[in-house]
Formats: structure tokens, C-alpha cells, sequence
């Protein structure tokens, strides 16, 4: 046990950044596994849960390939649950220096299992969307949560402070709430499509072509904002937020075409597919953008607050 503790990180090294990247792709990867679920009408592939079948762990030959693609979602879920307790070990020894890091992946760990029950609600539901919507939003989060970590594994710790105009930060905020209005408005959509994960799984009776315009509108103010964050912090280099905002560009720009275009061609199973990993990778961007409003707070700040502290002591 004293080897294995030793052996734990106690610096941030190439060893938690790997983890933290691994962690993050194999959130927005599984996105798009459960999007194929859903999209190949897979969704009750495997009819029950935590079992596969009520007497198989796995899908069997004769549950062809709906089966094997229900079962391989529900494998790389399991696979980043391990993954999961991976990061959350390598950060013990630095729980008290870097808080933010274990507090990043307790959070992340503890919605995975939540994330595995509503997906067996799910299917218990025989897909029931706003279930199944519920367990998007679960992804999201932890993609956020992830992206968090990434950031936060390269970010110098200590005491940080706002690095941009006050007005920047709001806007940075406000477009937060935008990306998250779209996302929602997204799900409802889907919700309301032809693409219910099962042929007789219902749908939310919710007008799909109104939900498609309505979807828009937050995802266009968005992109307005998001224009704004661009050219307002093209002279801010005290962060990498205007790296960050470029990137949010041009995920939204992307993901713009594809909902144009699948909406202009009967929604292939493809491109909605697509549309769901791009606003996997959105919701990432846009916690990247969110985390680099603050910089580490200069050292004769921190400096002189840790001398009131001491007087005031």
C-alpha cells in the first residue's frame, strides 16, 4: 500500500494530464456512442438493465446488432467509470494543495453512477424522451466537468481574479446561458423527431418543425455573442481566453452547417449524430471560455493578503 501511494502523483505531471484528456475525449466519445444508439434504433437493444437480457450480463448472437451497439455504450460507460476512480485516486495527494482538482473529479465520479441509473430508467421507460433527455443533460455536465479539469490541470493554483473588463465577463456569462438554452431546446427537438432510439418508443408530442425555429433562435443569439467575445478579446492576452472564444466560434460555426443541412434533408442519422458531438464539444468550449475569464492573482496581492491574515491573526 506504501508503494502505491508513493507512486501517486504529489505535482501535477504528465501522468494527471493524460488522465484528465482521456477523461474528457471519452465523455464526448460516448456522447456520440449514444447517439448511434439512438440513431440505429438501438436503444432497446439490450431490453433490460443492469442486465443485458434477464438472464445475460452481455448481448447475445441472437440479439444481433442492435444488441452489440446497446452493449458497447453501456461497456465504454462502464470503462470511464473506471477511468473515473483512476483520476479521483491520482489526486489524493494533492486533495489539500489542489482542492479544486479533487473536488473536480469527486464531482465527475459521483454523476457517472447517476448518469448509469437514469439510463437504465431509460430503458425501463421503454425510452421515454424526457428520460432520455435527462440523461443528455448528465453527459453535458460531465463534459463540462471534465473540460474543467483539463483546464484547471494546467492552470498555475492559487488564488485567481478576474482577468477581463467586467462587461466581457458578463457577456462571456450571458452566452453561457445561450449555449446552455440551445442545448435544451436541442434535446426537446430531438425528442420530438423521427429518431426515438426504437420504432415504438413514444416521442414528447411536441411540434418538430415549431421546435426546429424555436431551437434557432438561442443558438443564433449564441452566435451573435459569441462575436462579440471574439472581437472583445482580441486584445486580451492577460488569459487564454482569446484563444478559447475562437475556438467557441468555430465549433458554433460547424455545428450552424450541420444543423442547416440536416434540417434541409429529412435529418439523416449521420449528421444528427454529428449535431450531438458538436454540442458535446460546444458545452466544452464554452466552460473552457467561462474558466479563463481569471488569471492567478498577482503575487503582491496575494502576498499582501496573506500578511493581513497574519496581523489580523
Amino acid at each position: 500500500m506504501k508503494r502505491i501511494i508513493a507512486w501517486l502523483p504529489d505535482r501535477v505531471d504528465v501522468r494527471l494530464k493524460v488522465i484528465a484528456w482521456v477523461y474528457l475525449v471519452g465523455q464526448i466519445v460516448l456522447v456520440g456512442t449514444g447517439g448511434l444508439v439512438r440513431l440505429t434504433s438501438s436503444g432497446l437493444g439490450c431490453p433490460t438493465w443492469p442486465k443485458c437480457t434477464a438472464d445475460s450480463v452481455v448481448n447475445t448472437p441472437e440479439m444481433g446488432i442492435h444488441g452489440f451497439i446497446e452493449f458497447g455504450n453501456r461497456v465504454l460507460s462502464a470503462g470511464l467509470g473506471v477511468v473515473a476512480i483512476i483520476a479521483f485516486i491520482a489526486i489524493l495527494r494533492l486533495r489539500t494543495e489542489r482542492k479544486d482538482l479533487f473536488w473536480l473529479t469527486l464531482l465527475a465520479g459521483l454523476a457517472i453512477p447517476a448518469q448509469a441509473v437514469i439510463g437504465g430508467i431509460s430503458v425501463w421507460s421503454g425510452l421515454n424522451p424526457y428520460v432520455v433527455g435527462l440523461h443528455f443533460i448528465v453527459s453535458i455536465v460531465l463534459v463540462a466537468l471534465c473540460t474543467a479539469f483539463v483546464v484547471r490541470v494546467y492552470a498555475v493554483p492559487g488564488p485567481r481574479v478576474r482577468a477581463v473588463p467586467g462587461w466581457y465577463a458578463g457577456v462571456a456569462h450571458l452566452t453561457s446561458f445561450f449555449v446552455a438554452l440551445t442545448i435544451v431546446f436541442g434535446i426537446l427537438t430531438t425528442g420530438s423527431g423521427p429518431h426515438a432510439g426504437d420504432a415504438n418508443a413514444p416521442r414528447n408530442g411536441l411540434n418538430p418543425e415549431i421546435l426546429e425555429h424555436v431551437h434557432a433562435i438561442p443558438a443564433y443569439v449564441t452566435f451573435a455573442l459569441t462575436l462579440v467575445l471574439v472581437i472583445g478579446g482580441w486584445r486580451i492576452r492577460t488569459t487564454p481566453v482569446h484563444r478559447f472564444t475562437l475556438l467557441l466560434l468555430a465549433v458554433e460555426l460547424v455545428q450552424i452547417a450541420v444543423g442547416l443541412i440536416q434540417s434541409n434533408t429529412g435529418l439523416p442519422g449521420i449528421l444528427v449524430g454529428i449535431h450531438m458531438m458538436l454540442a458535446a464539444t460546444l458545452a466544452a468550449s464554452m466552460t473552457a471560455v467561462i474558466l479563463s475569464l481569471k488569471a492567478p492573482a498577482p503575487r503582491n496581492e496575494v502576498a499582501a493578503g496573506s500578511a493581513a491574515e497574519s496581523v489580523a491573526a
